[in-house]
């Protein structure tokens, strides 16, 4: 593979001082040192804030950084079994055996013809001459044809043909990073939602406690019909919070099954619990202005505006004469016992051209497309790291307010519990009715299951910048070498 690469480099080479416009450059790196104008990236020491490192690289296996066994085995198993990075892998291979082969027209094509039959002229076609008697003809003998690349527009071909190939591989590198963050989210979303589950059920087992505590209380005649019915109605609307989130858990679970490449009914899939994976407290986020290198979509981007350029070039190439340089040698007699003497030697030599004089404006109309279309490709690779930008930054500044979230639902907990135990101390005393308890019970069921939302919450979010920061997914570092030696002429 690397020895056709070689010759395919050194072709391209031979042909660069004399191949039509334009030739590639690959567009600068935004010249950034920050994502965002807000958010601190230089570390934030703050208590409970993550910490961002700049200028670290992002590992290949980013989701170590949980220190998950059970994050690990689920990523490697999505990338051993999901189907939709085997299509993307073997599409890529493809690719690259189109592109080699498209390289074949750089070099002569040589083949071997031969040949046998019978040959009887008409009377009539000879004229006045005499008429030959029937007879058989062999022949044999190789060809060479070579089709005269003075305007490059077959090395133009080839090098739309790997950067085509290189947006492909940019493909797959971005299949990585969605396949093994789709393992990674749906993984902390499961959970996330067994977290919010138990939470749930421990506050079921509370209003289950406060009904026998009305209940007791109504028994003894210190409280009325309607403070039991209070604690009933309060355990059955909390009692509906199970069934959306045990939904919202299988459906996760399904997905997660599919992502790793198995059905749902066979799935062996771990327990995950959110108190078991580590939430990372030191972030590496690279360098912004090397953002534009790392992630699979901006390089997929630039690979189409290669071949763009490229497909101007052979659009170019088009208006100008074509010629193609054909040989052949080798053996022809009458008779097959004499077809291999020094006397049946024949042979040919032979230039072609096809140069356009008139075709209806046919192209020059197409050269104008593809100048289009290079302006539409450079257009579109600008807003992709525009866009690449921004879903960073969103996924910092989420990170902010995800701290300052957990922060105050932390406060919002902490008060709720302390004013529920006070309440039922009360109750307990008959200084307050069982309607001030359910309500303070019910303040500390939302701030509790707000903690948990929170906490999962940054999991989530940094997730999200890991993979918004590019996860140094694979076939994007040093990757370009199918293309180098086309885009440098």
């Amino acid at each position: 593979m690397n020895r056709r690469v070689a010759w395919t480099m050194l072709a391209c080479a031979c042909l660069a001082g004399c191949a039509v416009g334009p030739d590639f450059r690959r567009p600068d790196a935004p010249h950034e040192d920050r994502y965002t104008a807000v958010t601190s990236e230089n570390g934030n020491t703050a208590e409970g804030r993550q910490r961002l490192v700049p200028g670290v690289a992002i590992a290949g296996d980013w989701w170590s950084l949980f220190r998950s066994d059970a994050l690990d085995a689920l990523a490697r198993r999505a990338l051993a079994r999901n189907r939709t990075l085997a299509e993307a892998n073997a599409t890529l291979a493809q690719m690259q055996e189109l592109a080699y082969a498209q390289a074949g027209a750089l070099y002569p094509q040589v083949g071997l013809t031969a040949g046998m039959g019978g040959q009887k002229y008409g009377a009539q076609f000879l004229g006045t001459q005499p008429k030959p008697p029937p007879f058989k003809y062999f022949a044999i003998g190789p060809t060479v044809s070579y089709a005269l690349d003075y305007t490059g527009g077959v090395a133009r071909s080839v090098e739309q043909r790997f950067a085509l190939t290189e947006y492909q591989r940019q493909q797959a590198g971005a299949a990585y990073l969605a396949v093994t963050g789709s393992a990674v989210m749906l993984a902390l979303r499961i959970a996330s939602l067994s977290a919010q589950i138990d939470t749930a059920e421990a506050i079921l087992a509370s209003d289950r406690e406060n009904l026998k505590l009305v209940q007791v209380a109504f028994d003894a005649g210190s409280v009325s019909r309607l403070d039991v019915v209070s604690a009933q109605s309060q355990l059955a609307n909390d009692a509906t919070r199970l069934p959306p989130l045990q939904q919202a858990q299988a459906v996760a679970t399904h997905a997660l099954a599919v992502a790793i490449g198995d059905s749902p009914a066979d799935a062996n899939l771990p327990r995950l619990d959110l108190a078991r994976i580590a939430l990372p407290d030191a972030i590496p986020i690279g360098i912004p202005s090397e953002l534009a290198h790392r992630r699979p979509d901006i390089l997929a981007a630039e690979a189409q505006l290669h071949a763009a350029t490229a497909a101007l070039g052979v659009a170019n190439a088009n208006l100008y004469p074509h010629i193609t340089l054909t040989a052949s040698t080798g053996q022809q007699a009458t008779d097959f016992a004499h077809l291999f003497d020094r006397a049946s030697n024949v042979w040919s030599l032979a230039a072609q051209l096809v140069a356009p004089i008139f075709d209806g404006g046919t192209l020059r109309t197409e050269q104008r497309a593809a100048a289009d279309a290079v302006r539409a490709s450079a257009a579109r690779y600008e807003q992709t790291v525009l866009a690449a930008f921004a879903q960073a930054a969103d996924a910092l500044e989420a990170l902010d307010h995800d701290a300052e979230a957990l922060e105050a639902q932390s406060r919002a907990r902490d008060a709720a519990q302390s004013n529920l135990d006070l309440t039922r101390a009360s109750y307990r005393e008959g200084n307050v009715g069982v309607l001030q308890v359910l309500d303070a019970q019910r303040q500390y069921q939302q701030a509790q299951l707000g903690y948990v939302v929170a906490s999962a919450q940054r999991y989530a979010d940094t997730a999200q910048l890991l993979l918004a920061l590019g996860g140094n997914a694979p076939f994007t570092d040093g990757s370009r070498t199918a293309t180098a030696g086309v885009e440098g002429r």
